[in-house]
């Protein structure tokens, strides 16, 4: 029977063949026409990639997030836990946020270095200085536009801002808009469709900008990323140990140690699989018969989690913004902040649980603030060591917010058990 490699496995083979030819064509003299062709060829099909990437974005993150807020609809009978329930995730996530930026301002890493590959992609940008009321203002003005001309131009946090008042109208109105939710879940599953058609080229695409990125950058790049690294996990570790565990005992009094005793089962699966879908099972089992919160809180809380609860993400998608702009020679201002911090926890809302949706998030992220997407070529080598930390964060926040939501619920009784 004849096997086939997964996409996983295809991008790593990409992102090896591309160092090594990068180091190949690092080694010939400037000038040579062999390596300037190949340059040229890799040039051409990294952005043919980045191109494809960018042509799916917008409809992926309008109709994911519209979905996303329109699906709260099938859980009206438990107005009271959802409204806690997201009130917590965004809490954790603002908390995450917060914390990757400190980690990133703290630790600084990949200060001091400026990479050939994204001097054409940050050669028109202008830094801007104006005072804190004129950036409140211009933030305001850059969320509410029409909502064409936002599409058109791939205004990202117009977008994002649009879908969001779009699904929360499909919440109120019920029924009357099943029709039009029903176009948008089939719009968001054809872009899915192109996203999967895309992802087929994704070994070729990377290996061919970490072939740019080798062959034009000194390796001092290495240690950088060794540093970078060491930053995401150690803040992730910190939220996870620290901060979670925290707002849980301080709303219900359960002790760390009691919550991981629970939970370990679900924490080590994450962290195996780097997947909170494939962990969901798991997640579930631990948190209704190991830390015992009622099985209606945690039939609702854990599954939305999965989705929308990316604490991990969030903190790593802040943090890898800000070191992108320094290995670009960019320093984000606070206006720039804030629209990554937005965007940061917007764009996990009603997002597909797909490998290559994490991708696409990314450059959600670093488009915003008008970031070279190339850098995708950086983070994605490294992301798997990332991401089993974060999944496992992402995990741990879904059973810390069960047992919120169970203490803050004021009458049990009032939502109906599926016990029975």
């Amino acid at each position: 029977m004849k096997s086939r490699l997964s996409l996983n496995k295809q991008i790593l083979i990409g992102c090896l063949a591309g160092v090594a030819a990068g180091v190949v064509l690092a080694g010939l003299e400037p000038g040579d026409p062999v390596g300037q062709g190949t340059l040229y060829g890799a040039k051409l099909v990294g952005t043919l990639f980045l191109d494809l990437l960018r042509m799916v974005l917008i409809p992926l993150v309008f109709s994911s997030i519209v979905v996303g807020v329109a699906n709260l609809r099938a859980h009206e009978q438990m107005h009271r836990v959802w409204t806690l329930t997201l009130g917590f995730f965004l809490l954790s996530m603002a908390l995450a946020i917060v914390l990757g930026f400190t980690a990133a301002e703290v630790f600084r890493p990949g200060e001091g270095m400026q990479l050939a590959l994204f001097a054409e992609a940050t050669r028109d940008y202008q830094a801007r200085q104006m005072p804190l009321a004129d950036y409140v203002a211009q933030f305001l003005h850059g969320l509410f536009q029409n909502p064409i001309k936002a599409l058109a131009q791939g205004d990202i946090l117009a977008v994002v801002v649009i879908a969001l008042v779009l699904g929360v109208a499909m919440v109120v109105g019920g029924e009357r808009y099943k029709n039009l939710r029903g176009f948008v879940e089939e719009v968001q599953e054809l872009c899915l469709l192109v996203v999967g058609w895309i992802m087929r080229l994704a070994p070729f695409g990377i290996a061919a900008l970490l072939l740019q990125l080798v062959a034009t950058q000194k390796l001092d790049l290495l240690q950088s990323l060794v540093h970078f690294i060491a930053v995401i996990i150690g803040s992730t570790v910190v939220h996870g140990a620290v901060v979670l565990p925290l707002l849980l005992y301080l709303v219900t009094g359960m002790s760390p140690l009691r919550f991981w005793r629970g939970s370990r089962e679900a924490l080590i699966t994450a962290f195996a699989t780097s997947s909170s879908a494939a962990t969901l099972p798991v997640t579930l089992r631990c948190t209704e018969q190991h830390l015992h919160v009622k099985k209606d809180i945690a039939n609702f809380v854990v599954p939305l989690g999965a989705t929308v609860n990316m604490d991990g993400t969030a903190l790593y998608e802040a943090a890898a913004a800000l070191f992108v702009a320094r290995l670009a020679g960019i320093e984000l201002d606070l206006a720039h902040q804030l629209v990554i911090f937005f965007v940061a926890m917007l764009g996990a809302v009603g997002a597909p649980g797909i490998p290559s949706v994490g991708m696409l998030s990314m450059v959600l992220v670093l488009q915003s603030v008008g970031l070279p997407t190339e850098a995708i070529a950086i983070l994605l080598p490294i992301d798997r060591i990332l991401d089993t930390v974060r999944t496992a964060v992402n995990v741990e926040g879904d059973m810390v917010g069960s047992l919120i939501v169970q203490k803050l619920v004021n009458k049990p009784g009032s939502i109906r058990s599926t016990d029975s």
